[in-house]
Parts: structure tokens; sequence; C-alpha cells
């Protein structure tokens, strides 16, 4: 097995799929990011990066490969942080969903930074379902979520004691409507005239709670429109056509023209989850600055 650089120069290049792009993120030669990946291919005895022309792909061994290399790397740096007493400079692999990430992380982050400078933070962005699944194979190491309060007042809820998981509340969310109808007052969910939704792709906790206020799977007639971010789902709802749910600290950084209105759903409560037992010192850090910024 080659040794945990060459794993970490594959990872680099599964994400970006560029020789290029790899290399001017770890700061070495294209050339040399090649010759590591050739080596580590002849180690392994499988193609891991389908080549055409300059673009790649994962080949369906490096699929199964980048989930076991992402946890090696993950269990090297969480082993030498905690065999130096967290001495050393860490980072950690936090995931969120897009509103988190807009509305609640840039001061968490921030703060975290400010009184631990030597740690280091890589986020990325997920509906809430994929992320308990990245958080329960390791690829990330905590991520904020929501779960929908109708799957938490179910019998469902018990599968969430068997994910192996921890989850800590961190914030909770005021959900809103924005609806296009103007000249109407005390607006419900009655007054919804529209019939298309503009939302995340599936495994979006809010567009699942948008789906069960607005009564979406018992009416054939909705259509919904996946959408890449917020900024798009409000210009949607602009046009006089589209609905879209949004938690309210999003929509306050958003200033949407007076044409919408905004109904009043649910309070949705954002929660932290991590791997039981997982409790890295710069982990533990995070999680403290975490609770003082809640105060």
């Amino acid at each position: 097995m080659e040794d945990f650089e060459s794993l970490r120069v594959f990872v680099c290049v599964a994400n970006e799929l560029s020789v290029t792009g790899a290399a001017r993120r770890l700061g070495k030669s294209p050339s040399n990011v090649t010759t590591r990946l050739q080596k580590l291919e002849a180690s392994v005895g499988a193609e891991l990066l389908v080549r055409a022309g300059k673009s790649f792909s994962l080949s369906a061994a490096g699929e199964v490969f980048l989930d076991y290399a992402e946890r090696m790397l993950s269990l090297r740096s969480e082993t030498m942080h905690v065999v130096s007493g967290g001495r050393s400079p860490g980072s950690i692999r936090i995931g969120s969903m897009e509103a988190t990430a807009a509305s609640r992380l840039p001061g968490l982050l921030a703060a975290f930074h400010t009184s631990f400078p030597e740690h280091g933070v890589d986020l990325t962005t997920s509906p809430s379902i994929r992320l308990l699944d990245d958080v329960r194979s390791g690829k990330i190491d905590g991520a904020f979520l929501a779960i929908p309060p109708s799957f938490i007042e179910s019998p469902l809820s018990e599968k969430l004691d068997v994910l192996g998981l921890e989850f800590h509340n961190a914030w909770e969310e005021s959900l809103v409507l924005l609806h296009p109808e103007i000249g109407i007052e005390n607006l419900g969910l009655d007054d919804v005239s529209v019939n298309k939704l503009a939302a995340f792709p599936l495994g979006c906790t809010y567009r699942r709670i948008a789906e069960e206020y607005l009564g979406i799977p018992e009416r054939k007639e909705w259509e919904i429109q996946e959408s890449p971010s917020y900024h798009v789902m409000v210009a949607l709802a602009c046009t006089g056509r589209y609905a879209t749910v949004l938690p309210e600290s999003v929509y306050q950084t958003l200033l949407p023209p007076d044409n919408l209105k905004c109904i009043p759903l649910c309070k949705v409560t954002t929660k932290l989850a991590w791997r039981k037992g997982y409790d890295t010192p710069v982990f533990e850090d995070f999680r403290n600055t975490l609770n003082r910024n809640l105060v």
C-alpha cells in the first residue's frame, strides 16, 4: 500500500476531477501528482480513475477506494491528534445544510478560528439525509442537519438510535413559506394559489416539510422545481408562479421584494451530529466553541 501522501493526492484528484486543479491545491507539480496516482493504481492493482483527455471520472473501484481512503486519512489525523494530547494542530471535516452555512456558520467559524487559529475546518454542504450517511461512513466528522418533526414524532424515530450517532441541539429555526400574493392580508396556507414549489433536491428536510404542509404527495397538480440555492428559489417565487420554504434566518439575509408574502410554518431544530466515540481534542474544541456561541 502506498503512503498516506499518495492517498491524500488521490482524494484531492477525486474531488477536483483534474490533475491540474489538484496539483494547484496541493502545491505540487502535475507530473508529481500523475506519478503518485500511477504508483497507487499499480499498488492496489486496479484502475481508480478513468481518463478521457484532460478530464477524469472515478471508476467503480475508485468510488469504493475513495470512501476507504477518506476514512484512513481521517483516522490517521485523529490518531496523531489524540496521542499528542491535542497539542498538535488539527482539522475537522464539517458538513452542513445550505441554510445553516449561510446564516449560522460564519459567526461560529470565525469564533473557532479566533480561539484556535492552529486548527482548520473543511466545510461541505449537502441535504440532511446525505449528511447523515456521510457522518456514519466517516466521510465527515460532524454535520449540522435537521430531521423532519413528522419523523421524530413517528415510530421511525427509533431508527435514529441504531445509527451509532450522537446529536446536540444547536439552533431552532422558524420555517416560513414565501408566496407571491399581492393585496391579501393575513395570508394563510389555504390562500396559496400556485402549484409549483421551488426546493432543493430530495433529501432536504425543509423540502419534505414543505411537501407535507402543502399536501403535495396527495395533490398531483403540484410540480417541484429543484433549485441549487435559496437565491434561485426566491427569484422563482418572484415570478408569481412558485412558492418556496426557507428558514426565517435566511429570509432576513436575502431582502426579498414586497410582492412576496411570508407565512409562518413551524419550528425545526438544527442539530450537530457525530459518530459515537468520536471525541478528538479538536472536535471537543469545536463543540465547546459552539456551546459558547449558543449562550
